[in-house]
């Protein structure tokens, strides 16, 4: 499968890559530091992502956005979300966007998102609105898409233990009630739902399902 992966050089992009090649998938990843990411066997293009073209996109069968922004870069998710999207209609390459957990509902009614309560981090809010509006973008868009969040724990130095569980639009607990995933847990969601589509335009999240995950 030919995948591109914007934002490679990120902590979720450098995972979700790893995975995608060890499962032997054609990538491409753009960074903006090509020093940042050396590696022989895949191609690396070093290009803003807002450089990109609908040319440069559509022979690929799914483009993750892994973009991380830097401190200070006001609305980017926005409008990269929404650059993509411009770029993907009319194509048939699919988007998947690493997504936030404040976009997460936590009440059985969904009205009250994860960014909506008092002790979520105010340094986290600005980030976590525009991955909401990105979402929403996404919703109202005609481009095939699916969304990932990870629980709010989202552990970098965390195994890959390869078990984990799912949820949809909802925070998701796993079995010692704790909203926990590691990074390599993610990945392997995310490779393991572009190989197997269950959540094609639809948000949904995971959490690792492990003994020792919070430890």
């Amino acid at each position: 499968m030919k995948i591109g992966i914007i934002g490679a050089s990120s902590k979720a992009g450098r995972n979700i890559l790893m995975e995608a090649k060890m499962r032997n998938h054609e990538i491409t990843a753009f960074v903006r530091h090509r020093e940042r990411l050396i590696d022989p066997n895949i191609k690396i293009v070093k290009r803003e992502a807002f450089e990109l073209t609908k040319k440069d996109l559509m022979h690929f069968d799914v483009l993750i956005n892994a973009y991380s922004a830097l401190p200070g870069e006001k609305f980017l998710h926005v409008e990269l979300g929404r650059h993509l999207i411009k770029l993907l209609e009319k194509t048939n390459t699919k988007l998947f966007v690493v997504g936030g957990p404040g976009s997460l509902f936590i009440d059985r009614e969904c009205t009250t998102r994860l960014i909506d309560i008092p002790e979520y981090p105010q340094e986290s809010k600005s980030i976590a609105r525009q991955q909401l509006q990105n979402l929403i973008d996404l919703q109202r868009s005609s481009i095939k898409w699916t969304f990932l969040s990870p629980s709010p724990l989202f552990d970098s130095d965390g195994p890959r233990t390869g078990h984990y569980i799912l949820g949809k639009d909802r925070l998701l607990l796993n079995s010692q009630q704790i909203s926990y995933v590691s990074y390599a847990d993610y990945a392997v969601a995310v490779l393991d739902e572009i190989e197997n589509p269950h959540h094609v335009n639809e948000h949904f999240t995971v959490a690792s399902e492990n003994a020792t995950s919070a430890s």
